[in-house]
């Protein structure tokens, strides 16, 4: 995959020189284009280079950092300013933007041609989309196919910078219910994990996106997990205006032939996710009671446990056509707050101490014991488990 880091890393762009946003080196290159006017900055796509030479730029001070901004708004992978006589020298407030933003700012020097940068630009993309087909490959026959390549996978994974003996790990990314396809939040996703790992491999497989990470290779590993995943969610529900992608991670594993679990794992993470429509689910090893419930061998004893619990409650909603049920899987993700169960069921506060109280007379229970809520949560993980069988 070509990265801004192996751009200065390696040696075809000797033209180039970093002056800023060093903490971006993550962000991946599959494009160059020349801009030489703010109005133009719409032709622009995500994880392109952009190089001026500021030849069209307007006399305002101000109008290199204008363009610099809009090229970052458009999540271009980087800037590139051609210095000489339209641009002498990149102003500081521009640097000190392109640092705050983790935003790679390269200065190359007027004897440099463009035409020279573009045609080298053009090679290494060339040469880091035959890489990234041997990344996809390698992937693949790790997950499914590892005891054919088993000799070969140390190798090859060392060759693409996962040292042996490393915890390694699979995230995967997909719809909810095939609706939509997973490639039109690629982008978006990539982008994300570009910034929190420094190295990673992806393939696309059927609707779904896997990721194998490393957990030796995390850049932010003060940020958990699951932040990243919310601020990828949130992205997707500012757009669309609601949320239909699942995204679940497995457990890390040293052992290569482990690595499939941590895929079956991250699929396990995104069925229970979406049965039990719980979009804070997002690691295996914080399933919790669901590993428990699913090695379970007396699945009689499950059935009676949640039978007992909520039978009652059931038998009520079939005979007077009532919703006491999801609204108590309501109360109980909501932790019972009355004012976001109101502003999600789209009912008043006096509705809902009305069910409540409701619920605890016909269960026989006070919904304000943290025993009783574990009772009913255990209730419904029971069924969301039975339902995944």
């Amino acid at each position: 995959m070509g990265t801004i880091r192996k751009i200065v890393e390696g040696v075809q762009f000797p033209m180039l020189t970093l002056v800023a946003g060093h903490s971006g080196l993550y962000r991946r290159v599959t494009g160059i284009n020349v801009v030489e006017s703010i109005d133009l900055i719409m032709f622009c796509r995500p994880n392109e280079l952009v190089v001026t030479t500021g030849i069209n730029l307007s006399q305002q001070d101000d109008a290199l950092e204008q363009l610099v901004k809009l090229a970052f708004a458009k999540k271009v992978a980087g800037f590139i300013v051609n210095t000489g006589p339209y641009i002498p020298d990149i102003p500081v407030s521009v640097i000190t933007f392109a640092n705050e933003h983790d935003f790679p700012l390269f200065q190359m020097p007027w004897n440099c041609r463009v035409a020279d940068l573009l045609k080298t630009t053009f090679q290494f993309i060339a040469t880091h989309q035959q890489e990234h087909s041997v990344e996809e490959k390698i992937l693949y026959n790790l997950l499914f196919h590892y005891k054919q390549h088993s000799n070969a996978m140390k190798e090859n994974l060392l060759q693409l910078g996962f040292l042996q003996g490393r915890e390694l790990a699979i995230i995967t990314c997909t719809t909810v219910g095939g609706q939509s396809s997973i490639d039109r939040y690629e982008v978006m996703i990539q982008f994300a994990f570009q910034h929190r790992y420094k190295r990673f491999l992806k393939l696309k497989y059927k609707n779904h996106l896997i990721f194998l990470i490393d957990r030796a290779q995390i850049n932010t590993p003060i940020i958990p997990f699951s932040k990243i995943v919310e601020e990828i969610y949130d992205k997707i529900s500012q757009k669309n205006g609601d949320l239909d992608i699942i995204i679940g991670k497995g457990n890390y594993y040293k052992e290569l032939e482990n690595v499939r679990k941590s895929y079956e794992e991250s699929l396990t993470v995104i069925q229970l996710a979406q049965l039990h429509n719980n979009r804070f689910l997002y690691k295996y090893k914080e399933i919790g009671a669901y590993k428990i419930i699913m090695a379970v061998q007396n699945q009689t004893l499950i059935k009676s446990f949640s039978q007992d619990i909520l039978g009652q409650l059931y038998q009520y909603d079939d005979l007077h056509n009532t919703d006491y049920v999801p609204f108590l899987r309501i109360f109980l993700e909501e932790n019972g707050s009355t004012s976001k169960i109101s502003e999600r069921q789209f009912i008043h506060r006096n509705t809902v101490l009305y069910k409540i109280k409701k619920i605890e007379t016909l269960l026989d229970m006070d919904l304000s014991n943290p025993f009783t809520k574990t009772n009913l949560y255990i209730a419904f993980l029971i069924e969301d488990v039975l339902a995944h069988k």
